[in-house]
Parts: C-alpha cells; structure tokens; sequence
C-alpha cells in the first residue's frame, strides 16, 4: 500500500479510519472505550475493554444472527492492536417496531427429540411444555437482519478508534514517567563513577595505613600490587558502561514508538543485572547504597513497562 500521509483518509474494506490515528506512538494496553448508534432496527452499541497481556488475545461478542461478522471484527482489531488482552462486546436493543421475535424451528424440533428419546428410556420425566421449549436457548430470538451489518461495523470502528487514542494518551503518561526515571538512573549511573574513583584512591591510603603497621614493612611496589588486584575484583567500569548503554537503548526506544513493550521489558532485566553485579562487587557503603537506589528505579520502571504495548 503506498504511504499515506498524516491527515490522510484510508478507505478500509469496511469503512475509512483516519491515519492520524494510526501515527506510531508509545501506547498502554489498559483502556475502554464505547461507541453507540441508532439505526431502524434499534440502537447498537460497541464496548472494547483491553487490558495487559504478552501477546494480543482477542474475544469478541455479537448478538444472536450477527456472528458472520466475528471473523471482520476480530481482524480488524488484530489489525489494529499488538498487545494486550482485548474484549469486544456488540449489544443490540431492538427498536419497539421492530418485526418480533424469530423462532427456530429447527432447534425447537431438535429439542423436543431429545426429550422424548430420555423419556424412551425414563419413564418418570415429565414432558416438555412449550414454555420449556421456547426457553431453551437460540430457539427464540430477536434476530436482527443483514441491514446492520453496516452499523455495526462502523460502531466498532468507531470504539476502536477511541480505544486506539485511550491507550495513547495512557502510553504516553507512561512514557513520560519513564523518562523521568531513566534521567535519574543516568544521574546515579554518574555518581557511581565519581564513586569508583574516589573509592580507589581511599583503597590506597587504607592499605598504606595498615601496611605502615607491619614489620617489616611492605616496598611501594608490593603494595601497589596489592591495590590493583583489589581493585580489578571491585572493578565496575563496564557494568557501568552497560547500563549506560542500556539507558540510551531505553530512550531510543521511547523515542521510536509503537510495540517496544517486550523490547523495554528486555531492557529492564538487563538493567537489573547489571544494577546487582555492581552491589555484589562494592567494597562500599555509598556505593552499595547508590547501586540500591538504582534498583529501586529500575523495579519501578519494570512494573510500568508491563502495560505498555
């Protein structure tokens, strides 16, 4: 399909959607969204519920004699959506001048052989009224005609569309308070240099000072030794770097938009590990209690990225 532009209108097989909706942003996978319309035949409403989910899990509800458009409803929502958990529910309230109620009478017959083959063999079942019969469920209907299927799937084209921009706006909240976290990972990320640093030098002067308290002594070259191979088990420098790296992927990715949920949430567990090794390596108060905090904004993080699409 040649590219559109923003503003553009696509004529969908069954209706035209406005591309402006479509632009790719950062979306959250919680949102409602319902649409109404009254026709001849009564009034039909649309309600789309989507909640997070790993992969797009779609379940859609028509009433009784609109089924043949389940397959049209539920590819245009897997055309729509990436992720989450998405419920579609159609309600039809027939109009009072409605024609009335529909009778299969061919359920009906069914219902009523089986109920005579059990008495075949249990005498003491008492019979079937009519009552019985008209209760059982699909035999009586208020069956709408093909005339809506045009109307109902503009409506949920319609609450798809508000569905679409609900979790937009949500995404977007989202990805603002991720943001904002990521600035202050960057800033600890930083500190913790400036740490290492100063954490070297103070690994120095403590050794030298101990070392001054032996007899014999230690020389100058044994105890530079000495400092190097404690400071190669305390070395943090690349799971800095790597968290640094991951950081600038995390802001590529809000950047880009539209499905990063998996790819952050890939992103966040590299965070994670990185953020422990440096805790697990510190020979430091204040650099474990910095590599905490950064923990901490990473498990925030992690519970958001799960409703992002």
């Amino acid at each position: 399909m040649p590219a559109a532009r923003r503003g553009t209108v696509y004529r969908h097989p069954w209706v035209s959607v406005s591309m402006a909706a479509m632009t790719v942003s950062v979306k959250s996978m919680t949102a409602f969204a319902r649409a109404q319309t009254h026709t001849e035949q009564g009034d039909l409403a649309c309600e789309l519920r989507s909640v997070n989910h790993r992969y797009l899990e779609v379940s859609v509800r028509l009433p009784d004699g609109l089924s043949t458009l389940e397959g049209v409803v539920r590819e245009r929502l897997s055309q729509a959506l990436a992720r989450g958990k998405v419920d579609c529910q159609v309600v039809w309230r027939r109009a009072p001048t409605e024609a009335g109620l529909a009778v299969d009478r061919h359920l009906a017959a069914e219902v009523v052989g089986a109920a005579e083959l059990l008495r075949a063999d249990h005498a003491t079942l008492a019979p079937l009224t009519v009552a019985d019969v008209l209760r059982w469920p699909g035999v009586v209907a208020a069956r709408p005609g093909p005339a809506l299927d045009g109307p109902v799937t503009e409506v949920c084209e319609r609450a798809l569309t508000a569905l679409i921009e609900h979790r937009r706006r949500e995404g977007e909240r989202l990805a603002q308070g991720l943001r904002e976290r990521l600035d202050l990972m960057e800033a600890e990320v930083g500190a913790l240099r400036g740490l290492v640093a100063q954490g070297l030098v103070s690994l120095r002067e403590r050794l030298r000072a101990r070392v001054g308290a032996l007899a014999p002594p230690l020389d100058g070259e044994r105890l530079e030794q000495e400092v190097v191979l404690l400071a190669q088990r305390g070395d943090v420098e690349e799971e800095l770097e790597r968290l640094a790296v991951h950081i600038g992927e995390a802001r590529a990715a809000l950047a880009e938009g539209g499905p990063i949920g998996r790819r952050l949430d890939f992103l966040m567990q590299e965070l994670n590990r990185e953020a422990n090794t440096v805790a697990s390596k510190s020979s430091s108060a204040r650099i474990s209690s910095v590599a905490v905090g950064l923990k901490v904004l990473i498990e925030q993080m992690r519970e958001q990225v799960q409703n992002i699409e």
